[in-house]
């Protein structure tokens, strides 16, 4: 596919992310979208679904092959998605995106920041922090949630 249709067909797919389409997204990857290519800003497809809460977005863009724990880097838009997701207490995308192996204990900011469990503590979001424990967070023995 040459570079001029991959870049509208991206274009494309973050704007039915952002409007919540999930049957666009659908046909957009069926159409050959790519599930991990980046915005101009360096912003992730699989993130901006995971911090605007749509479960069902994420799990396609994951069945396509976007990994749940690449981070996004864009400006206001950087971490993985597990953080953004828990960082809001989108409990259902915190679900979706560990059922497809993303990492409970994984920092962003390459290894440095926070973990999604601090963000949902932080939120707080007990819903999230639960699910996220039950899938093996474990709370971090160096920082307290209200030092952040």
């Amino acid at each position: 596919m040459n570079q001029r249709r991959q870049k509208k067909l991206s274009h494309h797919l973050f704007e039915a992310i952002l409007t919540g389409d999930a049957r666009s997204t659908k046909a957009l990857l069926h159409r050959g979208a790519s599930p991990e290519r980046r915005n101009g800003d360096g912003t992730t497809p699989l993130y901006l679904a995971s911090v605007q809460g749509e479960a069902e977005i994420a799990r396609l863009l994951m069945e396509a092959g976007a990994s749940p724990d690449i981070e996004s880097s864009g400006p206001g838009s950087d971490g993985t998605p597990l953080c953004a997701a828990a960082c809001w207490g989108h409990t259902e995308t915190v679900r979706q995106l560990l059922a497809h192996g993303a990492d409970p204990n994984l920092r962003e900011d390459q290894g440095t920041g926070r973990t999604p469990l601090e963000w949902a503590d932080g939120g707080p979001h007990p819903d999230t922090a639960e699910v996220l424990r039950a899938a093996g967070a474990q709370p971090s023995p160096h920082r307290a949630v209200g030092a952040m």
